[in-house]
């Protein structure tokens, strides 16, 4: 689901700049102002007053520093307060996704409505294929009822005026695996153990209620406080994010204060050669299928909510780790961090020790911003660690397909099909392919439609990015390779 440029993701970002501001400036003495100067006095309210704009900001300002909101009790304590202890934590508070009651709008309930367009017309399919019987026509309209309503949309599919329309609660609609339901007040709340942190709530809510605790300050004080060796792990899907070159991003991340950053492409190096070698192996030892395993949105669905595809899923470790792993070994005593599109690497950091912080493209983009780094104006610099192989295309769907295929070509059958975007439909596909079967062999999942290019840290449209990074893999294509 591509969700268009808006207020409430603008917001985010203004507010990640000014924390990274506030850190910078005098590590939080005047991190209070900050909701001030977003909502100035003489700027229209975007709620019922300047005062509950103000209060949500705060909030938000709250996550930006890696607190909860849910969990934060005390009304009084300033935003300065929460930065110190931000400053001061010396181990990273569990990854989270969570809603701010107050800014919460509390929607209405899912529901079909007939509009103003309805003719009342004489073929009346609404009325003859709803299974509940639960429209009928009042006053020349139809009008349904909602006691008997059940949300199927066979009205909408069926209407010819389309005057029949859906009125969703877009929380819960984006997510795939039903992990976000209201309290008795109309409230949203995520439930933590449903939850596979893909983003998708937290990017469709049009309040900003939504929020993730970020580990952006954690980082930075690592840089400039405790002056621990930082290495920065960049994700492929990064080509195309930042303007200028990703050799410039590079030079830029030296700037700020990263001691080498490494291209994560090399760790989906290693994933496609012992993801390709395991396929063969099932295949061999007669398995009908298999799928990939580097999406970790994707990989928590398949434990907790479709248990029936777990078997299959492949046990290769993911880009990030392998990466990790490497970065580990070249620079011992080095901070790790992973750079990428993802929320849900957060909660794969950790359950690896080698990953000890995950920032978004979004959080980079803050720090840059805050330490005027233009990109575009910076020397080109190279990786510490280079992919010379297929690993540049692992963010676009098929991508991780493909690499894999060029080296099982000859070895087995391969049959891939992509599972474009976990959606509640695609839940039940997978439920269904995992009991009954399908033609195809191997099943490419990725949690965002079109990608990790798609993934709710990213801050370029989609179809830009992806031609980026489609002309960043053929230039990889051109590179010597490894053993040559």
């Amino acid at each position: 689901m591509l969700i268009p440029k808006n207020n409430a993701s603008m917001m985010r970002t203004k507010i990640l700049i000014k924390i990274a501001e506030s850190f910078l400036k005098n590590n939080f003495e005047e991190a209070d102002r900050i909701p001030l100067d977003l909502r100035p006095k003489e700027q229209m309210p975007s709620r019922c007053c300047i005062y509950k704009d103000r209060a949500v900001l705060k909030y938000r300002c709250m996550a930006a520093m890696g607190a909860c909101p849910e969990e934060e009790t005390d009304e009084l304590k300033s935003l300065k307060e929460y930065g110190q202890e931000a400053l001061e934590r010396r181990s990273l508070p569990k990854s989270k996704l969570s809603v701010i009651d107050i800014a919460c709008s509390a929607c209405i309930k899912s529901q079909y409505l007939v509009t103003n367009a309805c003719r009342g017309c004489f073929a009346q399919p609404c009325r003859l294929n709803c299974p509940r019987e639960a429209i009928s026509i009042v006053n020349g309209r139809a009008y349904i009822d909602p006691e008997k309503c059940v949300n199927c949309g066979k009205c909408h599919e069926v209407c010819p005026y389309h005057s029949i329309i859906k009125v969703p609660v877009p929380c819960e609609e984006a997510c795939p695996v039903g992990a976000i339901t209201k309290d008795e007040f109309g409230k949203e709340h995520i439930d933590t153990e449903k939850c596979i942190s893909c983003g998708k709530c937290l990017a469709s809510c049009p309040f900003g209620a939504i929020v993730e605790r970020s580990q952006m300050i954690d980082v930075l004080n690592q840089i400039h406080h405790t002056k621990n060796s930082v290495v920065a792990m960049l994700a492929p899907a990064v080509v195309g994010q930042f303007p200028g070159s990703i050799n410039q991003l590079v030079s830029a991340l030296k700037k700020a204060g990263f001691d080498e950053v490494v291209e994560v492409a090399v760790g989906a190096d290693i994933t496609t050669r012992k993801e390709a070698a395991e396929f063969v192996e099932r295949m061999e030892k007669g398995e009908k299928l298999m799928t990939t395993s580097c999406c970790p949105a994707y990989y928590k669905a398949a434990k907790v909510h479709v248990p029936e595809i777990a078997p299959f899923v492949s046990d290769t470790r993911t880009p990030m780790f392998y990466t990790a792993e490497l970065a580990k070994k070249t620079y011992p005593g080095y901070k790790t961090v992973f750079v990428g599109p993802c929320l849900a690497k957060r909660v794969e950091a950790e359950n690896d020790p080698n990953v000890d912080y995950v920032l978004t493209f979004e959080e980079v983009g803050a720090i840059l911003v805050a330490k005027k780094i233009n990109v575009d104006e910076c020397e080109p610099q190279d990786f510490s660690m280079v992919s010379y192989a297929q690993g540049r295309q692992f963010p676009l769907t098929g991508g991780v397909a493909g690499a894999v295929a060029s080296l099982v070509e000859g070895k087995a059958d391969f049959r891939p099909e992509r599972i474009d975007g976990l959606t509640k439909e695609n839940i039940k596909l997978l439920k269904r392919y995992a009991t009954k079967g399908c033609e195809n062999n191997m099943l490419e999942v990725m949690c965002c439609e079109g990608g990790c290019v798609s993934g709710p840290g990213c801050i370029a449209l989609p179809k830009k990015a992806a031609r980026a990074v489609g002309e960043y893999v053929a230039q990889a294509e051109k590179l010597p390779k490894e053993d040559e």
